[in-house]
């Protein structure tokens, strides 16, 4: 599961507090939900390893959106006055 929430972080990683305030709750949600675990404290850390794995996601969406832009700012057309 955890190739899941780094593949949302990619997709939706342009957005990073939605994804990882989305994954801290949605997840152990869905842990609850597919009678994985039940009302724990094991659900907190649960949690804190979803946000991990979203954050690698949307660290590696962010880069790739960092070097696009220092790719379009090197190729930009000159400014004439």
């Amino acid at each position: 599961m955890i190739p899941t929430l780094i593949l949302f972080g990619l997709i939706f990683g342009r957005w990073w507090r939605f994804c990882l305030i989305a994954a801290a709750i949605g997840w152990p949600v869905v842990l609850v939900v597919g009678d994985v675990m039940g009302f724990e404290w094991g659900l907190v850390g649960a949690a804190g390893l979803a946000v991990a794995n979203t954050l690698v996601g949307v660290l590696a969406h962010q880069g790739v959106l960092w070097v696009v832009r220092q790719v379009r700012h090197r190729h930009a057309a000159p400014k004439i006055s």
